[in-house]
């Protein structure tokens, strides 16, 4: 997950400061130096992290830090402050043209995603009740125009499309003519990128820009490729004039000093973040959520609203109650993983968690989509009364079941059990839930996970 090496170097160095009575300016340095080390580890602009360590530094060394009961956190605090700010303060959102349609111009070099990118963003315009069109003017990469109308089918968008053999700007203003005539409130332009920044390329955005004269010119860059990624949009920025990024892969194993440096480089604010492969929408990318879990703080708002838009409220009212008195079925169970599965990948989602970068227990759980694919195909393999009446499965059900579901009599046999235990296991979670949290605090939580608590994917 991006940031992670950079989290942990981070929570390293205010625990030594957390612990202390009174900080004096040679922790300041000495805490300064660990974090400048940090960042540059993590890939960030030199310049950019000069300039942050002296802003942090001006601010800690003041006679309110030194004074106050615990100067620890008050610096902690001040990082905090300063990396939002470093990332833009506050959430950029996209613009909305007066007359529509709003016209936004997707670009980037080739491999930075900007095809699955637009179709995100279609996606959730599209969640928000408006009438977005793909326009396809990528004719180079073979099977753009193809990957678009699939993404477009998969998503219940339009995609205009006029073949490869016509020039991309005559696409650009056949499709802005098609919005207008059928309605779509947005429109979407898909470009072409090249493995490198090229004349020709840049000839042919300007060109596409004139023609479309879009509100919104967004550059689409892969996370991944770290200090290459700001490079990149600092050469755009200069022949386009973008007014936002979208930074793609930042669930990769990358150290993420793209989103801390892009705003600070160029000025332009990251606007979106795309995860995964999968066509979700894209998120709106808040600086101070994304600063708050760079420093293992969490982003419980990000996961309530994942939350609130995927899960039925009266359903997991109705799983809770079942869960307390161990009426929990396999077909509930299906039900759940149907459920967390619209929320995410379960490792970024522990990710959203304050302090689970700290429980080893957690911290480790890798979750396995073959694992889970399986042991849906067991469940669905199952009866009716078998998924309500797990107690009646015995041993030639289970040999069915296995036969049914492509897997083997042991594999089945451990679902049941794990899924058993967990059953017990939630009965005795929520007996132990006070209303002031479990009882035993989180060392109670931990004894429970200590116990061998397993999920069964």
């Amino acid at each position: 997950m991006a940031f992670e090496g950079l989290t942990n170097r981070l929570q390293n160095v205010f625990g030594k400061l957390r612990g202390k009575g009174k900080v004096s300016e040679d922790d300041v340095n000495e805490a300064m130096r660990e974090v400048r080390l940090a960042l540059l580890e993590a890939d960030v602009n030199f310049k950019v992290v000069k300039d942050f360590i002296a802003k942090v530094k001006e601010r800690a060394i003041g006679q309110e830090t030194m004074k106050s009961f615990t100067p620890g956190m008050v610096i902690i605090d001040i990082v905090n402050k300063e990396l939002t700010e470093l990332m833009g303060g506050t959430q950029s959102k996209l613009a909305k043209s007066n007359k529509p349609p709003t016209v936004i111009l997707m670009a980037g070099l080739q491999g930075a995603g900007k095809t699955t990118s637009s179709g995100k963003l279609a996606k959730m315009l599209l969640k928000d009740n408006h009438r977005p069109l793909l326009v396809a003017c990528d004719i180079y990469r073979p099977a753009a125009i193809k990957q678009l109308q699939v993404l477009g089918e998969q998503i219940g968008a339009p995609v205009f499309t006029l073949g490869d053999q016509t020039s991309p700007v005559d696409i650009a203003r056949s499709g802005l003519q098609h919005a207008k005539e059928n309605g779509n409130d947005y429109v979407i332009i898909d470009t072409a990128g090249r493995l490198h920044i090229d004349e020709a390329l840049m000839e042919e955005l300007r060109q596409i820009h004139d023609v479309a004269k879009p509100d919104e010119v967004l550059l689409v860059v892969d996370a991944m490729t770290g200090q290459e990624a700001v490079n990149v949009a600092e050469s755009f920025h200069g022949q386009l004039e973008l007014t936002g990024v979208v930074l793609t892969k930042l669930d990769g194993d990358t150290r993420g000093g793209a989103a801390l440096s892009v705003k600070a480089v160029t000025g332009c604010p990251i606007k979106f973040a795309a995860t995964g492969e999968k066509i979700e929408p894209l998120e709106p990318f808040h600086p101070e959520r994304m600063a708050s879990r760079i420093l293992g703080m969490g982003d419980m708002l990000s996961l309530i609203e994942k939350a609130q838009s995927s899960i039925d409220a009266d359903k997991a009212a109705e799983m809770e109650r079942k869960m307390r008195t161990a009426e929990f079925t396999f077909e509930d169970f299906l039900e759940q993983m149907e459920q967390v599965r619209k929320l995410g990948p379960i490792d970024q989602l522990m990710d959203m968690l304050p302090g689970m970068g700290k429980m080893k227990d957690m911290k480790n759980m890798k979750v396995d989509e073959k694992q889970i694919t399986r042991v849906e195909a067991i469940v669905k393999s199952m009866t009716k009364d078998e998924k309500r009446k797990p107690e009646i499965l015995n041993h030639s059900r289970r040999k069915r079941i296995a036969t049914g579901s492509g897997t083997s009599v042991a594999e089945v046999n451990r679902l049941i059990k794990q899924f058993d235990d967990m059953r017990k296991m939630m009965k005795q979670f929520s007996s132990m839930m006070g209303p002031k949290g479990p009882k035993g605090g989180m060392k109670g939580l931990k004894g429970m996970l200590g116990k061998g608590m397993k999920f069964p994917f």
